[in-house]
């Protein structure tokens, strides 16, 4: 896969430790930056969910 698409949050540091993220095909691809070869695909409609999800704190009994 081509990198030059992939983008980063602008809250991420300079380190390469990060959630990149990219549409390809009419999907949308999201990875972490310091192990690019496993790679999510999901639709625009499902990256939605997990965003509003996200941002609503639901996922964030993981983190503990």
């Amino acid at each position: 896969m081509h990198q030059r698409n992939w983008r980063k949050s602008s809250f991420s540091s300079s380190s390469e430790n990060c959630v990149e993220v990219r549409t390809m095909d009419g999907m949308v691809e999201v990875r972490e930056s310091d192990d690019g070869d496993i790679v999510i695909r999901t639709t625009p409609a499902g990256f939605a969910r997990f965003l509003r999800g996200a941002k609503a704190g639901e996922f964030d009994h993981h983190a503990h």
